[in-house]
């Protein structure tokens, strides 16, 4: 199950970072699986976490960054 941007967007910044670890344990879990020679349940899911993990990341970025220029003025 994909999260849609929106979704993430409607997220605070304690929850995102809630989410990130998540998802870091998660395919941590799916990469062990994958070197241990079994298949995991679902492969495809390794890239849609990974996409996930780094939209994540880029709005913690933006959101820190408003944060900072708002902090400024």
């Amino acid at each position: 199950m994909a999260i849609k941007n929106k979704e993430l967007n409607q997220m605070d910044t304690a929850q995102l970072e809630s989410k990130l670890k998540e998802l870091k344990k998660e395919l941590m879990k799916i990469n062990t699986q994958k070197s241990t020679g079994s298949n995991p349940e679902n492969p495809g899911r390794i890239k849609q976490i990974k996409k996930t993990i780094a939209k994540i990341l880029t709005i913690l970025k933006i959101k820190s960054s408003k944060e900072v220029k708002s902090n400024k003025t």
